[in-house]
């Protein structure tokens, strides 16, 4: 067994298990837990950031003047004083 839990405070871990992986992380549940979830949105923003960069390298974009312009006139008008 790589890991083995030794009484209550203590774990011993092979050195063997920590060279393979190129050490260990130890974190409370709620921390792990907090890690994953900002791993998740990091991975969730940067597919949004690659869908965006391959949709502007298509031509399948816009200027935000154009959007403004076209979608909301009055607030182009109010933002560029129309």
């Amino acid at each position: 067994m790589a890991v083995k839990a030794m009484g209550n405070n203590l774990i011993n871990v092979s050195e063997k298990l920590l060279k393979g992986q190129g050490g260990a992380v130890i974190l409370g549940l709620k921390q792990y837990k907090e890690f994953l979830k900002y791993e998740m949105e990091k991975e969730r923003i940067d597919e949004t950031i690659r869908d965006g960069l391959a949709a502007k390298k298509k031509g399948e974009t816009e200027t935000m003047e154009s959007f403004l312009k076209k979608d909301y006139p009055q607030l182009y008008a109010d933002v560029w004083g129309i």
